[in-house]
């Protein structure tokens, strides 16, 4: 392509660049266009994968823990009406396309829940820090000769 345009063929001279260099050009034009095109890619992928469950992002532990809870939910068809109200009434209406099981039966809504996971986590760091304590004052004791099971 460089060399159909004898300005820049003249200017490429001036620079001190030879006839046989355009290829290398051409090679490294391509290897970076290939590289950018791999990066833009990984990274379209990275912000809107199509597979939730595989991104490159990682995922929280709270979000792991509450991965089975997740369904995806099935819509209708819009031209059928009975199926449509039969869906709102179910609640299917409610919320985003992925929600959890059993909102709608349970009447729980997203505040309770979330104090419900906090009050779980509480009691789970509270237990572990018992034992923890419990195993301290058993070690103890052992050390000074108690017999302690």
């Amino acid at each position: 392509m460089l060399r159909n345009f004898p300005q820049a063929r003249r200017l490429l001279r001036r620079m001190g660049f030879e006839k046989e260099d355009a290829y290398f050009f051409k090679q490294m034009g391509k290897a970076m266009l290939c590289t950018y095109t791999l990066f833009g890619v990984a990274w379209l992928w990275n912000e809107t994968s199509p597979l939730g469950w595989w991104t490159l992002k990682p995922r929280p532990k709270e979000e792991k823990e509450m991965a089975h809870l997740y369904e995806r939910r099935k819509f209708p068809y819009p031209g059928d009406e009975e199926a449509v109200e039969e869906f709102i009434k179910s609640g299917g209406a409610l919320g985003t396309t992925i929600g959890p099981n059993g909102f709608a039966d349970a009447n729980m809504d997203s505040e309770n829940m979330q104090k419900q996971l906090q009050s779980k986590k509480f009691e789970q760091e509270a237990q572990k820090l018992w034992l923890r304590m419990r195993n301290e004052v058993i070690q103890e004791l052992q050390e000074k000769g108690f017999d302690i099971e």
